[in-house]
Parts: C-alpha cells; sequence; structure tokens
C-alpha cells in the first residue's frame, strides 16, 4: 500500500491483515472504523462463547444445565453474548422463522408480565392490549417451540434485585418455570448483584453453574489484550502499547474493565488520526478526552452540588 501524501509504501506489518486495506482510507472513514465495536477475542471470552455453544447442542432432558455469566460493569459480558447471539442468528425454514438463540434484557422494574411482553418482543410477536398474564404466558410458550428456541438469554439479570420482594419471588420462580416447561437451558448475565439474586433460591443456584469475568489485571493475558488492541486499529505507525509501563499505565486509567479499556484506546486512536501521529502513545493518550469512571463520576457529584 502506497501513502498518498508521499508516495512511499506503508509499512502496515504491525497490523492486522483484515486491516490493512482501512489503513489506507481517508481519516474521515477510518475514525468511522475505530470507533466501531470491535470483538477481541482474548481466552477469557472465547471459553466463555465454547459454553454456550455447548448448552445450545446439550440434549434435551428434565434438568437441563444453566449458565450465570458475571462480571462487573462493563467488562465485555454483553459482547460475548453478542458474539455468540451472531454465530446462530435467526433463519427461514420452511416458511417458518427458526430462533436458536432468544436473548432479552431483564426488565428494569421485573414482573412476570413485563418479561413475558419481552421475550415476545425478541421473537417480533405483536403483543395485543390487555392481555390476561396467563394468556401471555401460554403465547410465549407455543412461540418459543414454534420457532425452535434452543437456549434463552437474559441480560442483566441483576435487575431482579430491583423489584419488591413479591416481584423478585416471581421472577425466580418464573427461571425456574421455564427451564422446566421448556427444557432449554437458561444463560443469566450480569453483575455480581445476578448472583446474589439466584443464590437467594436453592434450587436455582444448584442449576446456575457461575462463570466469572474478573477485572484485569497486569499480565501476559493483558499484555497479549493490548497488543490484539493495537493491531485492530487502522493506524499507520506502530502503537507499542503491550509493554509494562503502558500496561499499568492504562489499566490504572481505565480502573480494570475491557469496556473502559476499550474507550480508552479507541479515543487515543482517534487523535491520532486526527493529530497526524497515527499512534497510540504517550502524546495521543494526554491529550485525549476520556474521563475514568471514577472521575466522572466525581464530576457529576461536583455539578450536583
Amino acid at each position: 500500500m502506497v501513502s498518498a501524501a508521499n508516495h512511499q509504501p506503508l509499512d502496515l506489518t504491525h497490523l492486522h491483515p483484515d486491516v490493512h486495506a482501512v489503513a489506507g482510507l481517508p481519516a474521515a472513514e477510518r475514525i468511522t472504523r475505530i470507533r466501531a465495536d470491535r470483538w477481541i477475542g482474548y481466552p477469557k471470552a472465547m471459553e466463555a462463547v465454547d459454553k454456550l455453544e455447548t448448552l445450545l447442542a446439550w440434549p434435551r432432558k428434565q434438568r437441563m444445565p444453566n449458565l450465570l455469566l458475571v462480571g462487573p460493569t462493563n467488562n465485555g459480558k454483553s459482547m460475548i453474548i453478542e458474539q455468540f447471539r451472531r454465530r446462530h442468528l435467526p433463519v427461514m425454514e420452511a416458511d417458518r422463522e427458526h430462533i436458536p438463540v432468544v436473548s432479552i434484557q431483564m426488565p428494569s422494574e421485573p414482573s412476570s408480565l413485563r418479561f413475558y411482553t419481552a421475550i415476545l418482543a425478541a421473537l417480533g410477536a405483536p403483543v395485543g392490549p390487555r392481555r390476561r398474564l396467563v394468556d401471555l404466558e401460554q403465547l410465549v410458550l407455543r412461540l418459543l417451540c414454534e420457532v425452535g428456541a434452543k437456549i434463552l438469554v437474559i441480560d442483566e439479570l441483576h435487575n431482579i434485585l430491583a423489584g419488591r420482594g413479591d416481584k423478585r419471588r416471581e421472577c425466580l420462580n418464573l427461571l425456574r418455570f421455564l427451564g422446566n416447561e421448556l427444557r432449554i437451558p437458561v444463560v443469566g448475565v450480569g453483575t455480581r448483584e445476578a448472583y446474589l439474586a439466584v443464590r437467594s433460591d436453592d434450587q436455582l443456584e444448584n442449576r446456575f453453574e457461575p462463570y466469572i469475568l474478573p477485572l484485569w489485571e497486569a499480565g501476559e493475558q493483558t499484555r497479549s489484550l493490548l497488543a490484539s488492541f493495537a493491531a485492530s486499529f487502522p493506524l499507520r505507525r506502530r502503537s507499542v502499547i503491550d509493554t509494562e509501563d503502558m500496561m499499568t499505565y492504562l489499566l490504572a486509567r481505565s480502573e480494570g474493565t475491557i469496556g473502559e479499556l476499550a474507550h480508552l484506546l479507541t479515543s487515543a486512536a482517534v487523535v491520532a488520526v486526527d493529530s497526524g501521529v497515527e499512534a497510540i502513545n504517550q502524546k495521543t493518550l494526554a491529550i485525549t478526552d476520556y474521563v475514568g469512571p471514577t472521575q466522572r463520576r466525581r464530576l457529576f457529584e461536583r455539578e450536583l452540588l
């Protein structure tokens, strides 16, 4: 590839081969690509996806295995679920849509009615006015069978704790009922509070295997993650961010979650293109407008005073 500025070949060996063509695009187009979501298949994420694949292929039996994907906010849980879902998108089969992976969010004010309505929305089914709960329940069960659902994913499962005591118990009973009735795996996704919600029910706790996504710490896995990020941004110079010093600095500034780390590096990559530096380094990291979670909270609280 040739640089438009001086007609000299660009050395793009620091980039992943799939990014080479993007690196030759104009700045505005590269910034758009930089800001897009990207999947970094680090070992813990790939292991989680493999567990989901195993559940998807599990033969139906009376008591199906379930999974609880737990981790801090903004630590890659939803991205793992989205990557898994994209592997198993709905397809038309014999004039009927087949939806192997049904993914919803636990409503912010949980109840059986809201929960069933969320499933119907995920299936693209209209909800008639003033439907009785028992009718919604039967409709959901029938449609999940008709579309051939093989796994039900419930993100933001910790929202169960936002409900009153009776609503909380109602939702926990609902999870157990669906697993028994449909005989498909249920995957819960959420923060530590999701685990606490499941643990409050002895039967559910025994059915859900917890899989933890901890905060990132300095080490070879984080070094490899940083190298993968550097190779994925269409920058024309090498970003040396997988050193010990850089790793310590980036983890401290992002507070150890992959979502914040991606936000910080994305901001620095945009600055690298805009400034012509073309690499993530101390200079571009220093002038990026990224603000970490703790500082954001402090600024917000200061504004409230």
